[in-house]
């Protein structure tokens, strides 16, 4: 974060005043002497965001393909180790999101054309959401103080398991993975929490994880929608208070 004076105007007042705004920088991924992609991104967790970036582009299967990540704060880079490249793992196209920040996922074509549906017997009730929720919108210190970043959260039907923040929704939710990954957690029985709109970007990163479930405070695009009931992903949008819509796979969540 970092501090201007700025002006601000209330009514006929006007005054100076110290505020308090995001960071961004331009973080660069490299594979080998090969540039993969250079996002828009909050400065922190930069790890985090290199390792689920990889998984959710399906770049890497797992953690174990990656030896090493350096991160490199003064050029804002990271430069990856990989036990082994596949080719065809490089054999991408670059689909530019809906994101803040001008969004890239990676992926093969038959990444899109496979959209298998999730099996899964996790349930959760609807009071659990809205208490998450409730937690969620607590923890996010950096918003509360710049109003300028998205949150991501993974949990199960208990409690939040990993929270993360940055300028882009997909970093964030990227972040949030990588974490989960470097402490080998399952995604089976877990939900994900976003704090912006739910397009079909997250829907493909959500699918690659296994996660059954996706909650949001905003609204899911027409897009996501389709592809969650293709896929048998749960889709609840506009959490607020104790009121949820379910878009789909509504089995898996239980009114209380």
């Amino acid at each position: 974060m970092e501090s201007f004076t700025i002006t601000k105007i209330k009514g006929n007042h006007k005054e100076r005043v110290e505020d308090i705004v995001a960071q961004e920088v331009p973080f660069t991924v490299n594979l080998g002497n090969r540039e993969l992609v250079t996002v828009l991104c909050s400065p922190f967790d930069l790890e985090d965001l290199t390792r689920g970036f990889l998984f959710t582009s399906g770049l890497v299967k797992g953690p174990d393909e990656i030896k090493k990540i350096v991160i490199d704060r003064q050029r804002w880079s990271a430069d990856i180790d990989m036990a082994e490249v596949k080719s065809e793992n490089l054999i991408f196209k670059r689909l530019y999101t809906s994101g803040c920040g001008k969004g890239v996922l990676f992926y093969n074509a038959l990444d899109i054309i496979y959209r298998s549906k999730i099996i899964s017997e996790f349930k959760v009730k609807s009071v659990r959401i809205t208490k998450l929720m409730q937690d969620f919108q607590k923890r996010s210190e950096v918003y509360l103080k710049t109003g300028g970043v998205h949150s991501a959260a993974l949990a199960d039907e208990k409690d939040i398991l990993a929270f993360r923040e940055d300028i882009g929704r997909h970093n964030a939710i990227d972040k949030v993975i990588g974490h989960a990954l470097l402490r080998k957690n399952t995604f089976k029985n877990t939900l994900l929490i976003t704090s912006g709109r739910i397009s079909s970007e997250i829907l493909f990163k959500v699918r690659r994880c296994g996660i059954p479930i996706v909650i949001s405070g905003s609204a899911p695009t027409n897009q996501a929608v389709r592809h969650a009931r293709e896929m048998n992903i749960t889709i609840v949008g506009f959490v607020r208070g104790n009121r949820m819509n379910i878009y789909s796979a509504e089995e898996r969540i239980i009114p209380e």
